[in-house]
């Protein structure tokens, strides 16, 4: 039932005191009838030159005639687009994290400043829906974000590959494991049309654990994005979109607890990515929700492994849709009893009530297990604490059997060293390889697929262990430990350990320990040097002067002082 007026906010410009900005309303072609029209922003992250990105105007355009055919106006705008793909590696990786945080602040912007009464986000590759989460969480204006969709596997000599296999392949080929022709090939069929990465990667993952959270209506996270679906999807958006501002129903009234509670448990059933985690705190912080890494942990120890998507098995988004779409899998969740199904989400309905009617998984698919016979009985990604990690680190470890490894330290500050050291055989069974002062304040938190994926070959796959203050793309498996808090660059504990060092972990005790005595290792603080090496550009200067440590989910402390 309609609580206010569709255009509550906009009204205050188009029937305002300062009559004089209707000039540019009558000049876009607006109707007096128009100017009492609610006016959605509808955020665009513009980059042609990525295929995550490569349909989002277009998809953009459909959801604003949408807007028009259910009486609403809709504006696109353009926020910062970095490709986490093509950034991989060198300087521009240091722009990945940083660009969410712009997504957020320039959504904030665009929709504060113009009154619009709602927004609309577009997900299209990693940082674009937890920028858009958490501009909605900031406003609480009426909204909500639609996926821009998978893309589809390649085919290489007869089978499916992902961007997965680029870099396992790369990998392979770099210690004489694979030819480079066959993985030239393989680089050149992997990613065949527009979408996002369709493993559950970084993208994958938050576009599921939007659907979780109740941000985003049903099934907008598994249509690919070249299916006729996603057209019709987003011509579809308008009328929901009005339905929310009819209902009045604000972010905060989605983002509760129990909401933040069924995206964890949703990202560790699917053996999703870390980056989840980092920006479930962030988006906790901007909601005014109090929701730590120590909730998550609690969650990860419980929570089954229950799909079978690469980077742990061999499946995609694009199989979730054959098998009926996003739907089922949360469906098959909640009937496991690991989601709350009494949480509001943006369709009007509460998760429950959404679900009521979606078939389980059907017979003979391989994706999605038996609740009673898991891939695995607890999450991939697990939450440690310890002399190493005062503030928490959080573990990715598909490839790993056992829930313990201890190893012996060795230690770099640049990912490109760390393949260098595999391909020279530096690195061995029973290592722990330390990779530091690449965190928020020294580098944007860069990804660091270029050394998580060299552990990968199959000598030293599940057998060494790496640990960092930095990310790791959701394409990475192995045993890795990352968003090390607090990093080098402040001081953290990371920061003293020297090569040789015992270090150890037990992700179900959730335990990280440096084998170093408590005085000895004041001692190695104390004497650290202070960090000097600072960021050549002026977003990172912008970025490493305001964000908060990893644990916070990297929030402008600006905004939220107390984590400073």
């Amino acid at each position: 039932m309609m609580t206010t007026s569709l255009n509550w906010n906009s009204r205050q410009l188009t029937h305002g005191w300062q009559r004089g900005i209707n000039a540019f309303y009558y000049g876009l072609g607006l109707t007096d009838e128009d100017l009492d029209k609610a006016q959605i922003g509808i955020g665009v992250p513009l980059l042609d030159g990525n295929l995550c990105n490569v349909h989002a105007y277009e998809l953009a355009k459909q959801i604003a005639q949408g807007c028009r055919e259910a009486g609403l106006l809709g504006f696109p705008f353009g926020v910062p687009a970095i490709s986490d793909n093509i950034t991989q590696g060198h300087e521009g990786g240091n722009a990945s994290l940083p660009s969410r945080n712009m997504i957020a602040n320039g959504a904030e912007c665009v929709v504060s400043a113009h009154g619009y009464d709602g927004l609309i986000g577009l997900h299209h590759c990693d940082k674009n829906g937890p920028g858009f989460a958490m501009a909605l969480a900031r406003l609480n204006y009426p909204g909500l974000i639609v996926n821009g969709g998978t893309i589809m596997p390649g085919c290489h000599d007869g089978r499916e590959v992902t961007i997965l296999d680029v870099y396992d392949a790369q990998a392979a080929a770099s210690v004489g494991a694979m030819s480079q022709d066959e993985a030239g090939q393989i680089i050149r069929a992997a990613c065949p049309g527009p979408g996002g990465c369709g493993i559950a990667a970084s993208f994958n993952t938050w576009g599921i654990a939007l659907e979780a959270i109740g941000l985003s209506l049903p099934f907008t996270s598994s249509i690919p994005a070249v299916d006729a679906a996603k057209q019709q999807e987003c011509l579809a958006v308008g009328a929901a979109m009005r339905n929310v501002l009819e209902r009045n129903i604000r972010p905060r009234d989605v983002l509760t607890r129990p909401a933040f509670e069924n995206a964890a448990a949703t990202i560790a059933a699917i053996g999703g990515s870390t980056n989840g985690v980092l920006h479930l705190l962030a988006l906790a912080r901007e909601a005014g929700v109090a929701f730590s890494l120590r909730d998550m942990q609690a969650i990860f120890r419980r929570t089954p492994v229950c799909c079978s998507f690469a980077p742990r098995g061999k499946l995609t988004m694009v199989d979730l849709h054959r098998i009926g779409g996003t739907p089922v899998l949360l469906k098959h969740l909640l009937q496991a009893g690991l989601l709350d199904g009494g949480c509001l989400t943006v369709s009007g309905r509460t998760l429950g009530e959404s679900l009521a009617d979606v078939p389980p998984p059907p017979s003979g698919q391989e994706l999605i297990a038996p609740s009673d016979l898991p891939f695995k009985a607890y999450a991939d990604v697990q939450i440690c604490f310890g002399n190493l990690a005062p503030e928490g680190i959080v573990f990715k470890v598909s490839s790993m059997q056992e829930s313990r490894f201890r190893g012996t330290a060795v230690c770099f500050d640049n990912a490109r060293d760390v393949a260098a050291a595999v391909e020279s055989r530096r690195i061995r069974p029973g290592h722990v390889i330390v990779l530091r002062y690449l965190g928020p304040v020294a580098a944007g938190m860069p990804e660091v697929l270029i050394a998580s994926a060299a552990l990968a070959v199959p000598e030293l796959d599940g057998q060494v262990a790496m640990i960092s203050d930095t990310r790791v793309s959701g394409v990475s498996h192995g045993a890795i430990g990352v968003h090390c808090s607090p990093e080098a660059a402040v001081g953290g504990p990371i920061a003293a350990v020297e090569d040789g060092d015992e270090i150890s972990f037990d992700l179900l005790l959730g335990d990280v320990t440096l084998h170093v005595p408590d005085d000895q290792l004041a001692r190695r603080r104390a004497a650290l040097p202070p960090w000097m090496n600072t960021p050549r550009r002026g977003y990172l200067l912008d970025w490493a002067a305001t964000a908060a440590q990893a644990h916070h989910g990297c929030v402008s402390k600006a905004l939220h002082p107390e984590c400073g």
